[in-house]
Parts: C-alpha cells; sequence; structure tokens
C-alpha cells in the first residue's frame, strides 16, 4: 500500500492532535491561532482546568464568573510561586568524576537566588494563610495535579468518594478566594 498514510500518523507529524485525543479531552480544550495560519490547541487535563472550565461555563452573571476567574488565577499564582520557589521535585543528574559525600555545609534545601528566595517567601505566606487542611488540598490539587476525590481523602475528614470529592471543591473554592484577597486579584 505505497502511498497511503495513516491520518493519525499524519496528524501527529504536523502536530494536530487525533480524533481519540481530541474525543478523550471530553471538550476541555481551546483552540487559539499563532497569527501565522496555524492553530494551537490547548488541553486543560489538569483537575483544577477542567473545574474552573466547568465552573465558568455553569456561572450565572458577570460578578459570579469574575469571582471563578479570580480564584483560578490565585490559585494558578499559588503553583507558580511554589515552582519558581525551587521546591518542585526534580531528577538530578551524577556527575561520575566527583567524590561522592553528602553536602557538608548542607545547604541543599536553601533557595539558590534571591529569586527562589522571593517565591519561597510568597508561597510561604499563601500557605500559612490557608491553614493546615485547606493547605494540603491545594497542594495535592495544584502542585501535585491530583483529583479533588484524592485531596479529599488525603485530609482523611470524608467517608464517602462523592464526600470528599465535593468537600475537597468546597475547601479548595474557600482557600482560592482568600489567596486572590491576599495578592489583590478581583
Amino acid at each position: 500500500m505505497k502511498g497511503k498514510v495513516n491520518p493519525d500518523y499524519a496528524a501527529a507529524v504536523v502536530g494536530i492532535p487525533t480524533s481519540e485525543r481530541l474525543a478523550k479531552a471530553s471538550g476541555h480544550f481551546t483552540v487559539g491561532d499563532d497569527k501565522q495560519g496555524t492553530r494551537i490547541y490547548h488541553f486543560h487535563d489538569a483537575t483544577v482546568d477542567r473545574l474552573y472550565s466547568r465552573l465558568a461555563r455553569a456561572s450565572r452573571g458577570r460578578g459570579e464568573e469574575e469571582t471563578v476567574r479570580a480564584e483560578y488565577l490565585a490559585l494558578q499564582r499559588y503553583k507558580h510561586h511554589w515552582h519558581h520557589s525551587g521546591l518542585e521535585v526534580s531528577v538530578g543528574s551524577v556527575d561520575l568524576n566527583r567524590i561522592f559525600a553528602p553536602d557538608s555545609p548542607g545547604m541543599n534545601g536553601m533557595p539558590k537566588t534571591e529569586r527562589q528566595a522571593h517565591h519561597r517567601r510568597q508561597y510561604r505566606e499563601a500557605r500559612d494563610l490557608l491553614g493546615w487542611k485547606p493547605h494540603i488540598v491545594v497542594e495535592n490539587v495544584m502542585c501535585a495535579e491530583t483529583s479533588l476525590e484524592v485531596a479529599g481523602w488525603a485530609i482523611g475528614s470524608f467517608t464517602s468518594r462523592t464526600g470528599a470529592r465535593d468537600g475537597a471543591e468546597k475547601i479548595l473554592r474557600e482557600s482560592a478566594r482568600k489567596l486572590a484577597k491576599l495578592w489583590g486579584i478581583s
């Protein structure tokens, strides 16, 4: 069958999502334009993306829509500070020409730059504002990108799957409002 190309393979080579990928996204994607004639697909796969796209579609009126937007931006800022503070787990490389010994001054956990120190201060201020259980929910959903159900089970306050999911959503939204107020997002 020379000359025949699998359409899914051709789409993958060009960067166009396959029909299966679009179906799995369940409408949680946006199509943009790069101003040069190419379509850009942005998939909303994270739990918080799906939650807030659902809330935005269900919002009634301009005020509720602005609240949902402010909550989403506050949670994204929380993740931004966490990521840029150097607290995200990474895989380091090994230098085989180096002597294998522990870090004698013990500075592994310290910020490496002033920028990292700034983001750690912002992150810690937000974490302290939220409190222990809300912080666990926000960490699970935003930083570890787990489901709302897992975040609800992580704090151990719920006895059912739906209770864990609904309770975690409520805690996440209350936390997002607190963070939006802290950072002046409206």
